[in-house]
């Protein structure tokens, strides 16, 4: 079974909902305390939402210095999968595992509304098992949720398919539609809306179910 690490950062609150979400899928789920420093027992990362550290300075700079930190980025330069989910996506940027930044929404207004993401690329480990083109409905809940980077960047993510889902009606001000990004492998990918919390339609949408199940999937060990 695919044992997935959740990291619990003080003012995490999202990391229940993480473990929820990919127990449903057969993963077996564990919260992480941000002062571990082996992660080497885990088939993925997950770094979940919520406000690490009271969000003190901007989002995840001070998360970036916890010592889980380095042992998040060895895993992910072994190639083990990693997502951050909103502060997540956050901490990831701070502590340069994925480019770009995330700075406040357009019109300093808090977002908590369902939205359209559209697949850009299936060449990462939470969109794998999605098509190219697909639309999912999936709710966002942030302040400081825009992602910016330069124009060099923006091309170097576009030429390499480091976008994996775009808006289809930017709800944040964020450059070029962008709602989540992966590193150049596709194994560490972070997005601002919260597959977790659309499992199921029920609760108004189960899309989530498509970017979970391609991250539980991804850490399937081969027979």
């Amino acid at each position: 079974m695919t044992r997935i690490g959740v990291v619990v950062f003080p003012g995490s609150n999202c990391e229940y909902d993480a473990v929820a979400g990919v127990s449903q899928l057969g993963a077996q789920a564990e919260l992480v305390w941000h002062s571990q420093t082996d992660l080497s027992a885990f088939d993925g990362i997950i770094l979940p939402g919520g406000f690490a550290h009271g969000d003190y300075l901007r989002p995840g700079a001070l998360a970036r210095f916890s010592p889980v930190m380095e042992a998040v980025a060895r895993f992910a330069a072994e190639g083990g999968p990693v997502l951050g989910i909103c502060n997540g996506f956050q901490v990831l940027t701070e502590a340069g595992l994925l480019p770009g930044a995330l700075q406040k929404n357009r019109g300093l207004t808090f977002l908590c509304q369902p939205t359209t993401v559209i697949v850009t690329s299936t060449h990462s480990v939470l969109t794998s098992g999605a098509i190219l083109g697909q639309e999912l409905v999936i709710p966002i809940n942030h302040f400081s949720g825009a992602f910016t980077c330069d124009d060099a960047t923006l091309k170097t993510l576009e030429d390499n398919g480091q976008v994996v889902l775009r808006y289809k009606d930017n709800p944040n001000g964020s450059r070029d539609d962008i709602a989540g990004v992966a590193n150049l492998a596709g194994n560490v990918v972070g997005l601002m809306p919260h597959p977790e919390r659309a499992m199921s339609t029920l609760l108004g949408s189960a899309d989530g179910r498509v970017l979970l199940a391609s991250f539980v999937t991804a850490n399937v060990p081969a027979a």
